[in-house]
């Protein structure tokens, strides 16, 4: 099926019964409405009655299974054994991590930790545990990715699982794991540990194993849920040639770049939760009487809905860009690596921010058994902790922050990428470094492509003063603690933020008006962060008169907050799960 790169679709909410995924071909159209139809069948009532009683999702796998949904999804083309339904391709899964997601984080769970789990097999260049992989996966498997321990969490310098070697060759993996998803049912657990005698990167190891082994303890779920976050632990596990996924240095860069390949999903998730608590939100506060008018009269109210759709939006608008850029990378395009932190940092906490906008209008309604927003509002805190923290990504986001703003090189913008194809280089995005030398396009002439919009104008004048300050300040951001880097990081990631919206908003053909209230809460986020930059203790004193002058209100137009608000106020109704 060909597809017009040049244009993406029009639509903006997610609304799943009501869309056909015209932008996939056939196979791909098939399973997505097979899954939601699967959801809207269940109905809304089992979806949270389930929920309340931490019912494990065996029937959404089993349902996965008989349709070969992960298998189809997940299953790079070189490993499909010919079937040419069989690919990676990041659009196709960053649109059911949205589906699942908006059903709830309990479904997207357990397809975002298989996601992970595949990433050091598919990395591999191991023949068997890929073919063994492969094979458990079109049987109806799921994965599950064995890095975590409680004593040292995501710490990949440091494992507890040690493998002894035995004469004759092979292992015996022996010693604990904790938060890991599936980790009670997955055929196929990537396992990271280190080799007893050995030193350095040269101890790290990736091999595969199965729940179903005798020698594989499931110990219990951590945590109180529908998902299951297993800690298990290996005992004397066999572990064969046929088992080794990746050694050394090799086993080290699997892990991160299977963190770039899964984590990207967390965005999504987060995208499809929320879309489903707004349209929840707004049908209830429009239709509920306080004080002889609708809720959605108040000031108040409407504000927060405004602000909501305009934060999910963007949300949606970032992310659906970023997946063009992790389509086209190779070895020498790598933007997809600060693109990716972004999605796990900036659009999971803006779903936060959407949630807790959503269940303040909602009210006590947010907290009854029967609203999917209750469970929402409770699980969206987790999505920035899956991946380390908020920090651990800022941190990360930093490295590239010199290149992005000061080196801007004539590089391709690449258009949308939404036609059917295997992305096979993130499965060998190589070592985990060099992050300093990624380049980036010129980001101002998004920017400058949108002048004529008062909130882009006023941000750019902004990110201009950031690229002035982080120039003159370069030393003494870079000596400075982390506390205040993490400040500076905030600000940045704002610019990187507002220009992949920019770039997809002119793709997707977004209006101006919407454009324009994006940019207004940009603004206003701008001035928090400079003022918590501020009250920094180390902060220099050029960079507290530099936060004093970037302090300022956006552009208000109250015409065009009345249309935005006009849209939000047709989606009463326009979605609701069926009972």
């Amino acid at each position: 099926m060909s597809q017009d790169t040049n244009a993406a679709p029009k639509t903006e909410l997610l609304h799943p019964t009501a869309d056909d995924f015209a932008e996939f071909d056939g196979e791909t159209r098939r399973l997505l409405k097979a899954t939601v139809d699967w959801f809207e069948e269940r109905g809304k009532t089992r979806l949270l009655q389930d929920y309340v009683d931490k019912v494990f999702y065996q029937d959404f796998l089993d349902f996965a299974a008989r349709e070969k949904l992960f298998a189809t999804f997940l299953t790079p083309a070189a490993d499909g054994a010919g079937n040419a339904e069989k690919r990676w391709d990041t659009a196709r899964v960053a649109k059911l991590s949205e589906i699942l997601g908006f059903y709830g984080l309990n479904y997207w769970y357990p397809w975002q930790v298989t996601v992970l789990g595949l990433g050091p097999v598919w990395q591999s260049a191991n023949a068997d545990p890929r073919k063994r992989a492969a094979d458990l996966l079109d049987g109806g498997a799921v994965a599950a990715f064995g890095l975590s321990e409680q004593a040292h969490g995501a710490d990949i310098y440091s494992s507890d699982m040690v493998l002894t070697p035995l004469e004759g060759g092979g292992y015996k993996a022996s010693g604990p794991k904790y938060y890991i998803g599936n980790g009670n049912c997955a055929r196929i657990v990537s396992v990271f540990g280190r080799v007893q005698g050995r030193d350095g990167l040269d101890q790290y190891v990736f091999f595969l194993a199965d729940s179903e082994h005798p020698n594989y303890k499931v110990i219990k779920n951590v945590v109180p849920s529908q998902m299951y976050v297993a800690e298990f632990a290996l005992d004397e596990y066999p572990v064969s040639e046929d088992d080794i996924l990746h050694v050394g240095a090799d086993a080290f860069s699997a892990a991160l770049n299977t963190v770039n390949i899964g984590k990207f999903n967390l965005c999504f998730g987060g995208i499809g939760l929320s879309t489903h608590a707004f349209y929840e939100s707004i049908t209830h506060a429009h239709n509920r009487i306080l004080y002889g008018n609708p809720v959605t009269k108040f000031d108040h109210v409407r504000r927060e809905f405004v602000d909501a759709y305009a934060r999910l939006l963007a949300m949606k608008l970032f992310s659906e860009r970023a997946v063009d850029y992790f389509r086209t990378a190779n070895a020498e395009d790598r933007r997809y690596l600060l693109f990716n932190p972004v999605t796990k940092m900036k659009a999971t906490t803006e779903a936060e921010k959407v949630l807790a906008l959503l269940a303040d209008v909602m009210s006590a309604k947010a907290f009854e058994a029967e609203s999917y927003t209750t469970a929402a509002r409770i699980d969206v805190a987790g999505l920035p902790k899956l991946e380390g923290t908020v920090a651990v990504n800022l941190a990360l986001i930093l490295k590239f922050m010199p290149a992005y703003l000061h080196d801007a090189q004539d590089l391709p913008v690449p258009g949308v990428q939404l036609q059917p194809g295997d992305d096979e280089f993130l499965f060998r995005q190589g070592p985990a470094s060099g992050l300093g030398k990624v380049r980036f396009h010129d980001w101002r002439k998004p920017f400058a492509d949108n002048a004529g919009i008062p909130n882009v104008a006023a941000f750019t004048q902004r990110a201009e003063a950031l690229a002035t300050l982080v120039a003159s300040e370069r030393d003494a951001i870079k000596n400075a603690g982390l506390d205040l880097q993490l400040s500076i990081g905030e600000l940045f990631t704002l610019v990187v933020y507002g220009g992949l919206i920019l770039e997809q908003a002119k793709l997707r053909g977004t209006d101006s008006v919407l454009i324009d209230q994006i940019f207004e809460f940009l603004n206003r986020d701008f001035s928090t962060y400079a003022v918590d930059l501020l009250g920094k203790r180390e902060a220099t004193a050029t960079q507290r008169q530099w936060a004093k002058d970037v302090i300022s209100e956006p552009v208000f137009n109250s015409e065009r907050f009345d249309e935005i608000w006009n849209r939000i106020e047709a989606l009463s109704g326009a979605y609701e799960m069926r009972a």
